[in-house]
């Protein structure tokens, strides 16, 4: 069955990527869609919730975490960045937040130390108008020698999917949003040979499944790393489909019910600002979006 139009009917933060990503709306027809995102449903909704000194609020949650947590899900609904609500936000985040004092007491968009939310934090900073180069230069110094990232370094000398695919993202929107940075490009390249060489979940040591969760398909964004997460950044870097994404490819085949649409399997919303409006074992309109733009990605372009 076609779950198309169950994405269209849906919050204006889902309807209008589904009206880019998966139909033949026109290009006016998609920005009006998107106009809507700052002013109904969720996105609205966390614009709404922000303090007064710019964070976002979760009882018993240090500040910074909702912050992020609830700035990565603005990010995913593709509000647009220009729009008041969102420049008043970021305006207030920027110079009201501070990491704590063990960080140096940095402005938000400057990060911390931990190379997996500070790749979350430079995404939000390029999106949002406010690039770090410092920050991305950090985390391309940060690189390890078998092409990822962990938060663990140096300690650890071995990378992680999860910080892996957190600083791949934010390079890419860092990329996005001051134009071309070969060097930067170079090294991101390096990171997503980092998964390919896993076939995006594999030990490449005994091609064993390295981590079963890697498997399950959650949302809202967080650190955690799984298959449909890794595909999406793929498809969104304009990477061409590889060999080496075939098998992850097909377990999101695999997982599409009979009515066309994925399910929340695993949901990491313990620090969101406000509710999450899907429940696992549900049906997910975000799961199906990005599910359903995976495999157009992949049958169109490989």
């Amino acid at each position: 069955m076609d779950a198309i139009p169950w994405l269209l009917d849906s919050d204006p933060a889902i309807r209008w990527q589904a009206m880019r990503d998966l139909s033949e709306a026109s290009p006016a027809a998609i920005a009006a869609a998107r106009a809507r995102v700052a002013r109904e449903g969720i996105a609205a909704e966390i614009l709404a919730c922000q303090q007064a000194d710019g964070s976002w609020h979760r009882a018993g949650a240090p500040a910074w975490l909702p912050t992020l947590f609830t700035m990565q899900l603005l990010r995913a609904t593709g509000v647009d960045p220009a729009s008041p609500p969102v420049t008043s936000a970021i305006a207030r985040l920027d110079a009201g937040f501070r990491w704590s004092q063990e960080f140096g007491a940095k402005p938000f968009f400057e990060g911390e130390v931990e190379p997996c939310i500070n790749g979350g934090t430079l995404a939000l900073g390029a999106c949002f108008e406010r690039p770090s180069e410092r920050l991305a230069r950090r985390l391309v110094a940060e690189q390890l020698p078998d092409g990822g990232w962990n938060c663990e370094a140096p300690k650890s000398t071995r990378s992680s999917f999860h910080t892996t695919i957190c600083v791949l993202e934010g390079l890419l929107e860092y990329e996005r949003a001051i134009g071309s940075a070969p060097d930067v490009a170079a090294v991101r390249k390096r990171g997503e040979r980092y998964l390919l060489d896993r076939s995006l979940f594999r030990r490449r040591s005994t091609g064993e499944i390295a981590n079963p969760e890697f498997l399950e398909l959650a949302y809202p964004p967080r650190y955690h790393y799984d298959i449909l997460r890794a595909l999406d950044y793929f498809r969104a870097a304009d990477v061409r489909p590889d060999l080496r994404m075939r098998d992850a490819v097909q377990l999101i085949k695999n997982k599409r019910q009979p009515d066309g649409r994925w399910l929340l399997e695993r949901s990491y919303d313990e620090a969101l600002a406000l509710p999450f409006p899907e429940a696992v074992g549900e049906p997910s309109r975000w799961n199906t979006l990005r599910a359903l733009r995976v495999l157009r990605w992949w049958e169109q372009t490989g």
